[in-house]
């Protein structure tokens, strides 16, 4: 049977292979939409104003670190509070080396990375004794901890002052605005989560779902479970420091003030809400959560036009329909969009059968 063929088939996959079952993409249709997106992305600028590009940009650094955290809670079965702290180190590490060294952000944003996976494997230690509460506990400390190196490191941090970033430049020419920054980002987001999709694949990555699924069974296998744990925290970790490093170039300034544990619980929600264990779930859950404050906004604006009392509130609005989409998705969707959207998939697949 062709490969089109396959495609249109409405009764189900067939695989008779290993290799066709850990494929990316399980079907042909699916490998040319994702072409489609991405040369759809690329095209992008030339139709899309400023303000769309700003927010794509933000789902675009935000899901690098979002899919970090998701292989260490979705994928590995572990928790961590202190996943903005991580976000942030590789904001200012890469910034630091940029205007210390004088290497081009080129290379500073991957060596911000290897740093935070180094503080990430250091912080990743007590993984591999504890779990559950206990370790949400030590990895909120690493959040505090952070924090007060941020403020108290100036030779590092530039204190309370912060530091600048330079933008992002290729040869001497500079990404400083939206339509090329756009670029860097689409670049770095495709280049993520191809890999994080291709270590889900790998031995490694299959033994951070075996720890996940039943940590005493992987260890009667032969998983190192220590190992596998730390090194998910290490791999977690060099997400966020991409994605920070991402973030601080994109600002122009880091400070510290915006890795806070309000942002550690925004990156949980980003993965609750997208689908834990869900590479493509992780990035609907970051473009939900960095829509729904501009929808609130856009909503205040609209019916509470006039009401000086309700755009007082607005901040305080955009912060609780985080928490109460966390909450409503825990309860009526726990697996989060990823499922729905399978959930859609399958319909349209079996209709008019609904079995």
């Amino acid at each position: 049977m062709s490969s089109s063929a396959h495609a249109r088939m409405n009764c189900g996959e067939f695989r008779s292979t290993y290799i066709q079952d850990t494929t990316i993409f399980p079907t042909p249709l699916a490998r040319r939409t994702a072409i489609a997106a991405v040369i759809f992305l690329l095209l992008a600028p030339t139709f899309l104003n400023s303000y769309f590009l700003n927010l794509g940009i933000q789902v675009g650094y935000y899901g690098i670190a979002a899919l970090g955290l998701n292989i260490v809670v979705g994928f590995t079965g572990q928790i961590s509070l202190g996943h903005a702290a991580f976000f942030g180190f590789g904001a200012f590490a890469s910034a630091w080396l940029n205007n210390v060294t004088g290497l081009p952000v080129f290379f500073c944003i991957p060596l911000a990375g290897v740093m935070t996976m180094a503080v990430g494997l250091i912080v990743g230690i007590p993984a591999g004794r504890i779990k559950g509460l206990y370790l949400a506990i030590a990895t909120l400390a690493s959040q505090y901890i952070l924090e007060d190196f941020f403020s108290r490191a100036d030779w590092f941090t530039g204190g309370a002052y912060g530091a600048m970033a330079n933008p992002f430049s290729i040869f001497g020419f500079e990404f400083n605005n939206d339509q090329r920054y756009w670029y860097v980002v689409l670049f770095y987001v495709v280049l993520m989560f191809l890999f994080g999709t291709n270590l889900l694949r790998t031995r490694d990555g299959r033994a951070f779902i075996a720890v996940r699924d039943h940590y005493l069974s992987a260890e009667i296998m032969g998983i190192n479970l220590t190992k596998y744990r730390i090194l998910s925290f290490g791999i977690s970790s060099f997400y966020a420091g991409v994605g920070g490093a991402l973030f601080g170039h994109y600002l122009g300034f880091v400070s510290a003030e915006g890795f806070t544990l309000l942002l550690s619980i925004q990156f949980l929600g980003m993965i609750i809400i997208g689908g834990m264990g869900s590479v493509q779930g992780t990035l609907m859950g970051t473009a939900f959560m960095v829509l729904l404050p501009e929808l609130m906004e856009g909503g205040v604006g609209l019916f509470g036009h006039g009401s000086s009392g309700l755009m007082q509130a607005l901040a305080y609005i955009k912060e609780m329909s985080i928490g109460l989409a966390i909450i409503l998705f825990l309860i009526f969707e726990p697996d989060g969009l990823a499922h729905r959207w399978k959930m859609i998939k399958a319909y349209w697949k079996l209709y008019p059968f609904s079995y």
